[in-house]
């Protein structure tokens, strides 16, 4: 190739980064929603509002959370990925996304192949809770119950394949417990439906029961972690009584995987910028989440290890739905 033309394609090479750069700094110009799969009062839409808050306040536009439950999550995720790739429709993804592809034949998009991951935000325990008219205050009480009346005892989840759905299927798998899955459109309808005692217990994500818990409407029986929470120190793991059990719900951003790599990459510093703000770790804490952030390259990682540990779990669990 001749001087020339190298020259030549240096150029464009330059321009096209010149290009792109000058877009993301100019982005966003005009409000961007936030695509939340869960009915509001869960953990993912609890989440979504808070990061989303602040990055109005420190990118000067509006980022709007739209909940559109429906299709176990499954919904919100397929127009997330049919939507423009202009990054002004951003998915709120939780581990239920993860878990929905070795679930589900159909979804109609794949989380691997059209996202473009931005970062995992924080990292939350799962807790037992049940109704304060259950009469089991222990895993061991709640075991001998389930024992005693298999397929009776009702716990609830916001959706087949959903976080609490593979927390509840893997302490069957290892207690050889029975128990009836009742699923909802998210953990805000869970936990209301858990106090009024239509569902007796649930494997819920924390920042959506944890207010329950802390008014005394529902009881705390154990949690999901390899160590007792912070925020709830007298609450035992699981993994006290059922040696081995932990499982926790993750929160994330993730684009259309067309996205100019720009606005991904300013979004994750826009991102992990927020979680360092002394208001969102202290909201973070309260809701007994741990904060993750990370780079788009270890949260591309993270997925495809996500998946393969889930489609493990789905298939000695025979976990399937249909959507």
């Amino acid at each position: 190739m001749s001087g020339k033309k190298i020259f030549c394609c240096t150029a464009a090479a330059a321009m096209a980064i010149s290009a792109g750069l000058c877009w993301a700094q100019s982005y966003p110009a005009k409000p961007v929603r936030i695509l939340v799969g869960f009915a509001p009062g869960g953990g993912t839409d609890i989440m979504a509002r808070s990061i989303g808050a602040k990055l109005s306040e420190s990118m000067k536009q509006q980022f709007v959370v739209e909940n559109r439950p429906g299709a176990n999550a499954n919904l919100a995720a397929k127009l997330a990925a049919e939507a423009p790739a202009d990054g002004y429709t951003l998915l709120f993804m939780s581990a239920a996304h993860i878990m929905s592809k070795p679930v589900y034949k159909n979804l109609g998009y794949d989380i691997e192949r059209d996202f473009a991951p931005i970062t995992v935000v924080s990292d939350v325990p799962n807790v037992i809770a049940g109704n304060l008219a259950l009469p089991a205050r222990t895993v061991k009480d709640l075991l001998a119950l389930a024992r005693s009346k298999p397929g009776e005892l009702t716990y609830g989840t916001s959706g087949v394949a959903s976080p609490e759905h593979f927390a509840g299927e893997m302490f069957k798998t290892m207690t050889k417990t029975n128990m009836l899955m009742v699923p909802y459109k998210g953990g805000g309808p869970l936990a209301i439906d858990l106090v009024a005692g239509h569902v007796m217990t649930s494997f819920s994500t924390m920042p959506a029961i944890i207010p329950h818990i802390r008014s005394g409407r529902v009881r705390a029986i154990a949690v999901t972690t390899e160590k007792r929470a912070t925020v709830l120190p007298d609450v035992p793991t699981v993994g006290e009584t059922v040696p081995g059990y932990v499982i926790t719900t993750w929160y994330g951003a993730v684009a259309p995987a067309k996205v100019p790599r720009e606005i991904v990459m300013r979004l994750n510093q826009e991102i992990l910028k927020v979680l360092q703000l002394p208001d969102i770790k202290e909201r973070m804490a309260s809701l007994g989440a741990d904060i993750v952030g990370g780079s788009v390259e270890t949260t591309a990682t993270f997925f495809a290890s996500e998946v393969a540990k889930y489609t493990k779990v789905a298939r000695e669990a025979k976990i399937q739905g249909e959507l």
